[in-house]
């Protein structure tokens, strides 16, 4: 039994369609409201709230291996009741922050959730992507609304993931041997700067979608008011104030794991064109 968490987000939501399409079972996917998950055919959808450690005894029946999204609980309580339940395998998606940011505050959290795994005695692969393509939903109101896209260090270039390759490596590492103990930093094709996103947005529309550049002080303003001071500048250093080389670093792992090519932005805005109309 494979259980998939965050089963209906960007990451899970792919994963479990390619584990369906490769014949990989059995599979669960956990979700808040079993009736309403859209998952495949013959994937169990399994309710539970990790924040109640409780909740995830009859999620973890059975599970050999376990797809983790760090982060959607106590991670210290979750990988304690996967041990618990007799889980073998964990993938844990993490950041490519780790290694170049270790003490930020994201980036040291998602560090201290690698090492609880690492010492957990279960079996450990770790995912580190770089920033996903889509992230650009955030902009997905203004654009609808016709109105012009705000951000900072528009023509720093990050290589963005397409969050179906993070599924796909995270398929091949719960289904094929020789990716136990391994730690895969995943990146995009290629950098993309946040004002060739918005270019790839509004080729997929096929219209014009206006951007402009502001300060990071404006920036920061509007960040911190929804996630907090610490949080705003953390994001703001990583994705063009502080940046490491190490972030801008095109890496082929996705294609070395998978064998198919990592998919650039425009796939992805193509792909979602529909949720910025």
């Amino acid at each position: 039994m494979i259980l998939v968490t965050g089963a209906t987000g960007n990451i899970g939501s792919a994963l479990l369609r390619e584990l369906h399409g490769c014949g990989a079972g059995p599979l669960r996917g956990s979700t808040r409201d079993a009736a309403q998950a859209a998952f495949p055919e013959g994937v169990e959808a399994v309710e539970c709230d990790f924040a109640e450690p409780e909740s995830l005894k009859p999620a973890l029946d059975g599970v050999r291996s376990l797809f983790l999204v760090s982060r959607l609980g106590s991670d210290a309580d979750i990988l304690e009741a996967a041990r618990l339940a007799g889980v073998e395998h964990v993938v844990l998606v993490s950041s490519i922050t780790v290694q170049t940011h270790p003490h930020l505050g994201p980036a040291g959290e998602n560090l201290v959730v690698e090492r609880l795994l690492q010492d957990s005695g279960m079996a450990w692969t770790i995912l580190r992507p770089t920033q996903f393509a889509s992230n650009a939903l955030m902009w997905a109101a203004s654009i609808r609304d016709r109105e012009t896209v705000r951000a900072p260090y528009a023509d720093t270039g990050l290589p963005t993931i397409h969050p179906a390759d993070i599924a796909s490596v995270a398929r091949v590492a719960l289904t094929e041997p020789g990716h136990r103990g391994q730690t895969y930093a995943l990146t995009g094709p290629e950098p993309v700067t946040a004002r060739q996103q918005v270019e790839a947005i509004s080729a997929a529309l096929g219209r014009d979608v206006p951007f402009m550049e502001i300060s990071r002080q404006e920036a920061r303003a509007q960040m911190a008011a929804a996630f907090g001071d610490e949080a705003a500048d953390a994001v703001l250093d990583v994705t063009g104030g502080d940046v490491n080389d190490e972030l801008l670093v095109v890496r082929d792992t996705v294609s070395r794991v998978t064998g198919s090519p990592a998919r650039p932005f425009q796939q992805w805005a193509a792909e979602n064109a529909d949720i910025f109309r």
